[in-house]
């Protein structure tokens, strides 16, 4: 398994940080390596909402199917899943300060042959960590500062 983990802080309140980023489809608008995102089932985010995305990996794009399987207060946890690749992400939000910290983790397991090479994968899917994490820093800011004004 090949684990990819950072941490956020945001000035923007922890109930409103999480209630944007447990809305899955606005993940495209943070992380670059997801420029694709669009619920599938209607209503609030819930266990068992689902979500199909487009992920970017070394120039090539792949579909993949995401499942909220976990959802509280705080923590969501989404499974996606395609013919390469089975990805665990969980987003947890807590305070800190006047504002929040955000922990961001994926964890992916390579399927059939690619899992022959997941000792190499592994260093380039960590390289996507920080693009992700600044991008969502940028965006939880520019929400933060935008509330601010009203």
């Amino acid at each position: 398994m090949i684990t990819v983990q950072r941490t956020v802080t945001t000035t923007w309140d922890p109930k409103s940080t999480f209630d944007y980023l447990s809305a899955f489809e606005h993940t495209s608008e943070w992380d670059p390596g997801i420029p694709i995102v669009e619920k599938q089932t209607e209503g609030p985010v819930a266990v068992g909402s689902r979500y199909h995305a487009v992920a970017e990996f070394r120039g090539k794009r792949q579909p993949i199917d995401y499942v909220v399987t976990e959802l509280s207060d705080t923590r969501i946890q989404l499974r996606g899943e395609n013919k390469t690749v089975l990805s665990i992400d969980t987003i947890t939000v807590k305070p800190a300060g006047t504002g929040s910290d955000v922990t961001y983790q994926a964890e992916f397991s390579l399927k059939g042959l690619a899992k022959l090479a997941q000792p190499f994968i592994g260093p380039l899917f960590e390289k996507l960590g920080d693009p992700a994490a600044d991008g969502m820093k940028q965006k939880l800011e520019s929400l933060a500062a935008a509330s601010a004004g009203h």
